[in-house]
């Protein structure tokens, strides 16, 4: 059992781990709180449905047109002191929003100027992170030796399935009792704590950045040429990503009107389910970080998209499984699917960064995070099919989209399958 070699063995890795901890906190508490502040916002709203999952995917439009740029600009700079600029600014804003929606604290706002004031908050947010967490994973390669990736990723993988399952528990009781500016000063204060744990670290394993004489077109089009021409199975990747990220990811923003309307719970129950897809990655992550990756890495990214996609069918119609227990079943289901899906990202991260030069890992990695970016044009899609056909019908449309779409992928990428 290697599930803590890499936090144990390098010191610059704990600190990264530890900031990357305290960062994904914030962003899970954002995620649960915008999503129902939202739904409270707009409940009754023929298209409340359709806002909610907007507010949820809106974060990921900016990695589009920001993300790649993030990636060039993180090849040519100091990855570590430009992470802690923007979390610093990522608290700045968290804090101002939280100002803003409660009276108590500043001037109160109708519903509808709300609304319009999260949809801005969630993209300022999203763009800090198209930049951020592109960096964030690159600097795991640079705090540990290239023998240690494997476990390093896995175990850095804990950060996101951890504070997802704590986070959105607590998120979700503090929402019910103290409504929802606790969870945005909550969620500046995860924010500031990394910039003070990133303070000390340092980058052994980072080359200094290239002093040569290039415009960023030019590094960005480098970046597309090395995956193009020396690693096409990145570009493969890429293309497989988009099951999970872009498609089956639709169901995490529609829980809480999974929960309101068909569990016909509140907000500490959906804080619940979302701590439970937390509990399923935490089970991947610690799995992979233990035992190491058992069949090739290729085939089990694959496998693990496709396992994915019966989940999300499955728990459309959780109450439905075991009548007298839904919220049991459902949370069960939801915890199942997150496991699969984390195993694919840890996998296919694990995998992109064995294969890519440290010169490229900011523009690779970000390129590799690229079909985040179709996720809100997609969300758009997905409200309106809930508003007019229902929660379940839509979730078991995605579901089975990305059963059709990896069962595909499994058959026609040859390439990925046969990958080590």
């Amino acid at each position: 059992m290697h599930t803590f070699d890499s936090l144990t063995a390098y010191r610059n890795y704990r600190l990264l781990w530890t900031g990357n901890f305290c960062c994904n906190s914030g962003q899970w508490l954002q995620l649960l709180t915008v999503g129902w502040l939202v739904r409270d916002l707009t409940e009754g709203s023929a298209t409340s449905a359709l806002q909610v999952v907007t507010v949820g995917g809106l974060s990921t439009l900016p990695v589009l047109l920001v993300g790649p740029w993030g990636g060039v600009l993180g090849d040519r700079v100091d990855r570590r002191k430009l992470l802690m600029r923007i979390q610093a600014f990522m608290a700045c804003i968290a804090v101002v929003f939280a100002l803003l929606v409660v009276s108590d604290y500043g001037v109160e706002l109708s519903n509808t100027a709300t609304v319009w004031a999260a949809y801005a908050y969630v993209i300022v947010a999203g763009s800090c992170l198209s930049i951020a967490q592109p960096m964030r994973q690159a600097l795991i390669a640079n705090t540990v030796p290239p023998e240690a990736f494997g476990n390093a990723f896995a175990t850095n993988s804990l950060t996101i399935t951890s504070t997802r399952i704590f986070g959105p528990f607590i998120g979700g009781i503090l929402i019910a009792n103290l409504g929802f500016t606790a969870n945005f000063l909550m969620e500046a204060a995860f924010y500031a704590a990394m910039v003070l744990v990133f303070l000390p670290l340092r980058t052994p394993y980072q080359l200094a950045p290239a002093r040569r004489r290039i415009s960023p077109v030019s590094a960005f089009g480098e970046g597309i040429r090395f995956i193009r021409r020396e690693q096409p199975v990145i570009l493969s990747m890429i293309l497989v990503g988009l099951i999970p990220n872009m498609v089956l990811h639709q169901v995490w923003f529609l829980l809480p009107v999974f929960t309101a309307d068909t569990l016909e719970q509140a907000a500490d129950v959906g804080g619940f389910l979302l701590s439970a897809t937390g509990i399923g990655g935490f089970a991947s992550a610690a799995l992979i970080a233990s035992i190491g990756f058992v069949f090739k890495k290729g085939i089990l990214a694959l496998c693990s998209v496709l396992a994915s996609s019966v989940f999300v069918v499955l728990f459309a119609y959780s109450p439905l499984i075991v009548p007298p227990f839904p919220l049991v079943a459902a949370l069960v289901l939801i915890g199942l699917m997150s496991f699969a899906q984390a195993h694919f990202r840890t996998t296919s991260g694990t995998l992109v960064q064995l294969i890519t030069p440290d010169r490229y890992r900011g523009r690779v990695t970000s390129l590799a995070s690229y079909g985040q970016g179709f996720v809100f044009p997609f969300s758009i899609v997905v409200g309106v099919m809930t508003d007019f056909t229902g929660v379940v019908a839509a979730i078991t449309v995605l579901g089975v989209a990305g059963l059709v779409l990896s069962l595909y992928s499994l058959v026609a990428l040859r390439v990925v399958r046969e990958h080590i």
